[in-house]
């Protein structure tokens, strides 16, 4: 399943700690860490109290919290002794839930990690609050000392609502500090339900949210082995557990959740994991629908072309399937009913070398190496994907694009309902300009156009920016190296002469009765004076040359 961390019970009775050793040596061998976590104090430190009407509940003594820490001190120097270097300990196990251990209030959990807890020679974790309930970590987060003496944010999901799992306090206050889920079973501990499906689909579903929505770097279930857990009784893996060895067994330590469109439609949840050494890419998509899904996955900037896929469904688990083989950065991928499926996209050590791309075959827009937008989202376009969302002063960057010989053309499929433009330019948002295309309106952001203009020759490889200057929707784009028309002046009409017929659609057009000349170039054959105007002028023109006053137009002087 790939699991990598092992947590243990901090027994009250230190005769008792030899019986965690050989399961923690066990997974230090197989490269796990291991933390600790207590239930009680040692009973010489404890006190009973009526709580809320009912007696006999246990809390710490006010005068033991520093014989507390040095418990907890000879804990973890009893484990190293023995070989087991642990990665933290906790202050206590569900200090807000502790019908059947110790209770503690946030003041008193304050007062500990205030005044106590730097003195513990471990990395230490707390609150682990029984259902992530912030009120126990509110007062350590805002206070400096106790802050400061925490190593990880320690919670448990049990009933915790996904509503619940943002901590906005934490993400203003603990930086530099890990943030860990350190039990849970989801959705129940039925006996003998771990492979019941799709119930078990709320597993990977929950991680998801925890590692999405709560930006958890951790999350360990309560027993490993037991009828509703990852492993059942006999030793097999469950569906539950295949649920977890989607993340566990490719997201590995040190891998970083990459932004990701984590709904990219109903009922489809989509998280993304790198690994900065090499460029290994994960994502992982749950589909809980009861229908097939198909969705286009896009990872801007990689040159991984291969993408492994696993799936687990009510007939597979983690079943291997066949390869999907990308053209580009962008591929699209059918995704089972009641399904969750893992790509893995094997990358290379060193910094990763842009794909190059051909400025002459179609560059699907969502494929961009790196942008400048808050807003820009993968939109449908034209049967596919494109860009939607683009504000004004957005770019999209696409690297190492190669121009080859040279190209005087950009071609774009585009929709808007305006007449933004967009900036063709080289090498970074300010660098040369090529081109603007000025985009028509053609008449809603679904209504797609292919729209081109000419740009200054370009040749070799250069990174190319498309700097937008207002709301349009973008499909894909290409550049073309196109040959000019010969240009015949004074031939309105195409007809390859010069006469009465060519002087009326001159007058026409000029009286505004049409608004293009039916021959390519239209206009510059009717500019007989290069001035980049066509009016009265270039008429008058024209009337000579017919009446033989001119040999020749004005403009092929």
């Amino acid at each position: 399943m790939g699991f990598t961390i092992l947590r243990i019970h901090v027994d009250e009775n230190r005769n008792n700690w030899s019986k965690e050793l050989a399961t923690a040596k066990r997974a230090i061998e197989h490269g796990a860490i291991v933390f600790a976590s207590p239930w009680n104090p040692p009973s010489d430190m404890v006190e009973t109290f009526t709580r809320n009407g009912v007696p006999n509940q246990k809390r710490l003594k006010y005068d033991k919290y520093g014989a507390y820490a040095q418990h907890l001190n000879d804990f973890v120097a009893y484990m190293k002794s023995n070989g087991v270097d642990l990665y933290a300990i906790s202050v206590q196990n569900e200090p807000d839930y502790a019908h059947e251990w110790t209770w503690w209030t946030p003041q008193e959990m304050l007062r500990f990690m205030k005044d106590y807890a730097g003195s513990i020679n471990c990395r230490v974790m707390a609150p682990e609050s029984f259902q992530y309930l912030k009120n126990m970590s509110d007062p350590i987060l805002n206070d400096p000392q106790a802050l400061a003496n925490m190593d990880i944010l320690g919670a448990h999901f049990y009933g915790t609502t996904v509503n619940n799992m943002p901590y906005p306090l934490f993400q203003q206050k603990g930086a530099g500090k890990e943030l860990w889920m350190t039990e849970v079973y989801v959705p129940n501990s039925d006996s003998n339900s771990a492979d019941r499906w799709p119930e078990a689909i709320e597993v990977a579903y929950n991680m998801h949210n925890a590692l999405v929505e709560g930006n958890f770097q951790a999350y360990v279930w309560w027993y490993i082995r037991r009828s509703y857990g990852p492993m059942k009784e006999d030793g097999t893996i469950s569906k539950r557990g295949y649920m977890m060895a989607h993340y566990s067994k490719f997201v590995r330590p040190g891998y970083v959740r990459v932004d990701a469109t984590k709904n990219p439609t109903y009922n489809v949840y989509l998280s993304a994991y790198k690994n900065k050494k090499d460029n290994s890419v994960v994502a992982v998509v749950i589909n809980r629908s009861t229908e097939a899904k198909t969705i286009n996955i896009s990872v801007p900037g990689t040159s991984i072309r291969k993408w492994d896929r696993y799936v687990t469904t009510s007939s597979k688990n983690l079943r291997k399937e066949s390869a999907i083989n990308a053209s580009g950065t962008t591929f699209q991928v059918t995704l089972e009913p009641q399904s969750v499926t893992t790509f893995v996209g094997a990358g290379s050590s060193g910094p990763e070398t842009p794909v190059e791309r051909n400025a002459f075959s179609k560059i699907e827009t969502e494929s961009y190496d790196a942008t400048n937008s808050t807003t820009v989202q993968v939109v449908g376009a034209n049967g596919g994907s494109g860009l939607g969302y683009i504000e004004n002063g957005d770019y999209m960057v696409y690297k190492n694009v190669n121009f080859g010989n040279g190209a005087n053309t950009f071609k774009i499929m585009a929709s808007t309902t305006g007449t933004p433009k967009i900036e063709i330019r080289l090498d970074s948002p300010t660098g040369t300009l090529a081109g603007t295309l000025q985009v028509a309106a053609t008449g809603g952001f679904n209504a797609y156009q292919e729209q081109s203009c000419t740009i200054n020759n370009v040749t070799g490889k250069h990174d190319v920016y498309l700097v937008f200057g207002g709301p349009v929707n973008v499909d894909w784009f290409t550049f073309a190296m196109e040959q000019a028309v010969p240009v015949k002046y004074g031939d309105l009409n195409g007809d390859g002469k010069v006469n009465s017929t060519d002087s009326t659609l001159l007058s026409r057009y000029i009286l505004n009765l049409i608004s293009t000349f039916p021959v390519e170039n239209g206009e510059k054959a009717a500019d007989l004076n290069g001035d980049g105007k066509v009016n009265s002028t270039d008429y008058n023109i024209l009337k000579r040359y017919l009446l033989k006053y001119l040999d020749k137009f004005p403009v092929e002087s």
